[in-house]
């Protein structure tokens, strides 16, 4: 069967988009693809088709609970039951029923954390693994050497399924980071498949405001004007909250917030009510829209700037994936500037909290040996105050000196220069962001063509002279302007809606 024959047949079209035939092929003669679509650009397609072709399991690595529920529930809409993601919304008991029948299913989702389960990893190896993704591959280096260091494991877990054939999909990084994600993958011959991040469609605009109160007048004008559905980004959990609720406040109707704070369930909701029309705006920090196929979302506004470029590609890109004329404004004053920097030092550990962590463990060393790592976590988690992202970044440290085996700590194979060497690598990363930042200001400063300069990082040119480019070249700002009503349906509580929303896209118990 050719591969149009099961596009057609799985999903309805007659042609490829842009990259995808040449990535399949690939795929389908066994050889590893490191592939950059822009955002919108059927990634996904990528790897199911191919799936469909190949004899075996398709074992896709995703990076966040929302973004695994969704993928499964696309594939469920076009007919296929077998699938299913391995979260925190399956039970224990039915994890090990689904376990049990792991055969049973041709697409298999689960996060770099759930593999390194023993108990997993130990079944998915009796299995036929054809096809390793990697979704988000860019999570490698923007999370693997910080908060998820099982990110820099994946190699491992490849090797152990018997090196099936390897696909890292991502649309925002640099070709730093596709060397890393290669590198990390121990891909030494893969093919790499790379397209453009443009967006021609999408047009950006930045805006320098005096103080915040202008900034938050710009953003309830802006929701007020621009035609839906748009989502507004914040850097805290507190201003989502409070910009949605001077939203509704002015009158605005359809509008949420969402954050990482939330409920899973109530995430979940919120998610599939913005995915439905149900809600018009989201007020959310970073947490939301990874990989969310929403594909008239006409507006994104940026409160607050992200601390990387491609951050900031990556959430713009949210919008417009129907090729419909969309905007990306992003509004900054002088005050905003310390945000980010106290965020990124928020990240990663200090100097002195690592000292007093091990200094703690080697107190241990008095009584016993060896900790178990669950003890271990609770010293560094309720005496040491490590925040989890914290704990992730040392353990992650311990494994590399050798003081982590198994499930355990070994107290003696701490040695005494393990915090100054820890905190070096604290320092280089941190170091690394500050660059990033730097660059992120720089964009926002500069006075040339923003989707040159914002390119130009990426290492594409222009290809292409869109109408409605940037500020800097000209905006007509009628044009994303309402014509009409926005069409957002009633909006009903989380929880008494919980049911019937989720109930639409249930997976079923096993």
């Amino acid at each position: 069967m050719r591969v149009e024959d099961v596009l057609y047949e799985k999903f309805g079209y007659r042609v490829f988009r842009i990259g995808q035939k040449g990535i399949i092929e690939d795929l389908l003669r066994g050889v590893s693809v490191v592939a950059m679509l822009p955002t919108g650009g059927g990634k996904s397609v990528c790897y199911q088709v191919p799936g469909y072709m190949m004899h075996g399991i398709v074992l896709i690595v995703s990076p966040l609970l929302s973004l695994m529920e969704d993928q499964v529930n696309q594939l469920r809409l076009i007919g296929e039951k077998r699938v299913i993601a391995f979260n925190s919304f399956r039970t224990m008991e039915e994890k090990r029923e689904a376990i049990r029948n792991l055969s049973f299913y041709k697409f298999i989702f689960a996060s770099p954390e759930m593999l390194q389960a023993r108990s997993f990893l130990h079944a998915l190896k009796q299995m036929n693994i054809a096809l390793f993704v990697v979704d988000e591959a860019h999570c490698i280096s923007q999370w693997g050497y910080d908060f998820r260091p099982d990110y820099k494991k994946l190699d491992h877990v490849i090797q152990e399924l018997g090196n099936p054939a390897v696909l890292a999909l991502t649309a925002t990084a640099t070709r730093e980071v596709l060397e890393d994600i290669a590198h990390s993958l121990h891909l030494t011959t893969a093919s790499f498949h790379l397209h453009s991040v443009d967006r021609p469609n999408i047009a950006l605009q930045v805006e320098h405001v005096e103080t915040l109160d202008d900034k938050k007048e710009r953003v309830l004008l802006y929701a007020s004007q621009l035609q839906g559905p748009g989502i507004i980004y914040c850097s805290s959990r507190s201003w989502a909250e409070a910009l949605a609720q001077a939203l509704r406040a002015s009158g605005i109707e359809g509008v949420a917030y969402y954050h990482g704070g939330m409920e899973q369930e109530e995430r979940m909701l919120i998610q599939q009510q913005f995915m439905k029309g149900q809600l018009s705006i989201i007020v959310c920090t970073s947490a939301f829209g990874m990989g969310i196929n929403k594909p008239d979302v006409r507006y994104i506004i940026h409160f607050h700037y992200p601390s990387n470029l491609e951050s900031y590609l990556q959430e713009i890109g949210r919008a417009g994936r129907d090729g419909g004329a969309s905007i990306a404004i992003l509004l900054f004053c002088t005050v905003d500037h310390e945000l980010p920097l106290s965020l990124i030092q928020e990240e990663l550990p200090n100097e002195r909290s690592i000292a007093y962590c091990l200094s703690l463990f080697k107190e241990e060393l008095i009584r016993r040996p060896v900790l178990l790592l669950s003890d271990a976590e609770y010293i560094a988690r309720n005496v040491a105050g490590f925040a989890e992202q914290h704990w992730r970044f040392l353990q992650y440290r311990l494994e590399q000196i050798g003081a982590v085996k198994g499930k355990e700590l070994i107290l003696e194979a701490i040695p005494s220069y393990a915090p100054a060497l820890f905190y070096e690598r604290v320092v280089e990363r941190l170091n690394r962001k500050y660059e990033k930042l730097q660059v992120m200001r720089r964009w926002l400063e500069g006075s040339g063509c923003r989707r040159e300069s914002l390119l130009r990082f990426f290492d594409y040119e222009k290809e292409s002279e869109p109408k409605q480019c940037c500020d800097v070249c000209g905006i007509m700002l009628d044009v994303y302007k309402k014509n009409g009503k926005s069409g957002a349906l009633p909006y009903a509580g989380w929880r008494e809606e919980l049911k019937q929303i989720l109930g639409i896209g249930e997976t079923e118990a096993i």
